[in-house]
C-alpha cells in the first residue's frame, strides 16, 4: 500500500488490529489513526466497532494497563492518571475501576520515594518554604494533597 493512498476497510482493520496485537490500544487512540489515514466517518466506525466486538480493542484493559504502567514507570498519582485517561475519552466508571485496581502498597512506595529523592534537591529559606515546593511537587505529579502532606509529616 502506498503512502498517499487511503487504505480499503479490511486493509484498515488489518493494520489496525496489527498494532493492537502489539499493544494496548484504547478507541480515540485507533480513531485517530484511523483519521489520519484518511478514511470516511462511517468506514472508521465500522472498523472500531469490529475492533472492540472482536476484543482488539478493550476500553477497561487499556485503563488498567495504562494506569499500572504510568503509576510504576512515570511515577504519576492516581488524579494525573485520571486526566489523562479522561482525555483518551474513556468512561469515568472505566477509569475509576482502573485506579482503584493500582496497589496502595506500590503506590505509597513510589510517593515515598519520590519524596527521599526530591527532598535533597529543593532549595529553600526554610523547612516549611522546602515542604510546600515539595509538596506542589508530588501534586504536579498527581498525587492527592492530603496523602502528600501526610507523607511529608512522616
Amino acid at each position: 500500500m502506498q503512502k498517499d493512498t487511503i487504505p480499503s476497510e479490511s486493509e484498515a482493520f488489518n493494520r489496525a488490529a496489527s498494532l493492537c496485537s502489539r499493544s494496548e490500544y484504547c478507541t480515540s487512540q485507533i480513531g485517530e489513526k484511523l483519521y489520519r489515514w484518511g478514511l470516511p466517518a462511517e468506514v472508521r466506525e465500522r472498523v472500531l466497532a469490529r475492533l472492540v466486538a472482536e476484543r482488539y480493542i478493550d476500553e477497561s484493559r487499556f485503563a488498567r494497563a495504562y494506569a499500572l504502567d504510568k503509576l510504576r514507570y512515570n511515577h504519576w498519582g492516581r488524579v494525573k492518571i485520571d486526566q489523562m485517561l479522561s482525555m483518551l475519552d474513556i468512561p469515568a466508571d472505566v477509569r475509576q475501576a482502573a485506579i482503584d485496581e493500582l496497589p496502595d502498597d506500590e503506590y505509597e512506595s513510589i510517593l515515598h520515594r519520590l519524596v527521599e529523592q526530591k527532598w535533597p534537591s529543593i532549595q529553600g529559606r526554610s523547612d516549611y518554604e522546602r515542604r510546600a515546593k515539595l509538596a506542589r511537587y508530588l501534586v504536579g505529579k498527581g498525587f492527592e494533597a492530603s496523602l502528600a502532606f501526610r507523607m511529608l509529616d512522616d
